[in-house]
């Protein structure tokens, strides 16, 4: 509990905590195992064509959930393709989600399965909530060759 208390001191004062040396500004991707589960989300989402794919491990400061899985979609439609492709293959896999957020405006939908919680957003959202900055103390996963590969190339046909 104390190190929970800790850590939200220090994103609320980041200041405090620029000068400890045992703190960075920006985690760096770690090799983490991934449950399959995560990986189904991932594929799905990618396969919808989802941008900028990011996994973050709050296993070492959150209590609610293990990872987060954050994306994003080009317009309302994607972002809705993309949590809808996510929610069916993880409820085909026995995997149903406990809570399904924000489906109607489809700014951010949270679909939340418990031990992970996938964040899709429209562009304009994901950098107004900034999910990443807020909690960046947790570490940033990296993600698996296929996936990563995908997500690069949907950039790169974006743009």
């Amino acid at each position: 509990m104390n190190h929970n208390s800790t850590v939200k001191e220090q994103s609320l004062h980041p200041e405090d905590s620029a000068s400890s040396p045992s703190k960075t500004a920006t985690k760096t991707e770690v090799p983490v195992k991934l449950d399959d589960r995560v990986l189904t989300a991932l594929r799905a989402a990618s396969e919808k064509k989802a941008l900028d794919l990011v996994v973050m491990d709050l296993r070492e400061i959150a209590s609610f959930t293990d990872y987060f899985v954050i994306t994003s979609g080009t317009n309302q439609r994607q972002v809705q393709a993309i949590s809808d492709e996510v929610f069916d293959r993880l409820k085909k896999a026995g995997t149903p989600a406990a809570r399904v957020e924000g489906r109607q405006t489809a700014e951010w939908i949270l679909l939340d399965y418990g031990d992970f919680v996938v964040h899709v957003f429209d562009d304009k959202a994901r950098k107004f909530y900034d999910l990443e900055r807020l909690w960046r103390e947790a570490s940033r996963v990296e993600l698996p060759a296929e996936i990563a590969a995908t997500g690069a190339s949907s950039l790169r046909s974006e743009k």
